[in-house]
């Protein structure tokens, strides 16, 4: 791994579980046995372009992830399902699902940093353009699977929080149960 993405990927990592503004530079440069130098050559605007590449670096993975999953199953509800049923598992043997969210990144920075809050809407809107894609091909109209999609997009943002606030598992299990009759009504 090269240096630059050895810094992404612990700065990830380290952003997830603290926060932005809970990580100083002292503690990325120590993870990842770099200098301030070699932090500063790649990242030259400092902590704030790093959370970018963080993002960005997010964005690949998870929507990857997300895409895999939607485009093994027939229907938005098996994939949606696929999707919640990796999170609990991740969740219940890991402990956590910080790979998955960066909502702590969003509600601490988004407001701050213009470029921070155009980084994290692209992620979300990539994340329901998949959604979306699914439930128009199971035959929504458009501005409905739109608006679904935003739907599924908050409820399973909100409820990783929910699941990381509260160490358990229980709220993308209810979400996992609700969802069926939530897509029957529309």
């Amino acid at each position: 791994m090269d240096t630059k993405s050895l810094i992404i990927d612990n700065a990830t990592i380290l952003f997830q579980q603290k926060g932005y503004k809970g990580v100083g530079l002292n503690e990325i440069l120590r993870v990842c046995n770099v200098t301030k130098g070699s932090l500063y050559h790649h990242f030259p605007n400092g902590k704030e372009e790093l959370l970018i590449a963080c993002l960005h670096f997010l964005n690949e993975v998870i929507t990857l992830d997300i895409v895999d999953i939607f485009e093994g199953y027939p229907t938005t509800l098996e994939a949606t399902n696929s999707m919640i049923e990796k999170l609990i598992v991740n969740l219940e043997t890991e402990g956590t699902i910080t790979g998955y969210t960066f909502s702590s990144m969003v509600s601490e920075m988004a407001t701050l940093s213009d470029l921070v809050r155009k980084a994290c809407a692209e992620l979300y809107a990539k994340i329901q353009g998949i959604y979306f894609k699914k439930l128009m091909e199971d035959g929504y109209s458009k501005e409905l699977a739109s608006n679904i999609a935003l739907m599924i997009t908050a409820s399973i943002e909100g409820t990783m929080m929910l699941c990381l606030v509260e160490t358990s598992a229980k709220p993308l299990k209810v979400i996992s149960q609700l969802l069926p009759n939530i897509l029957k009504e529309f």
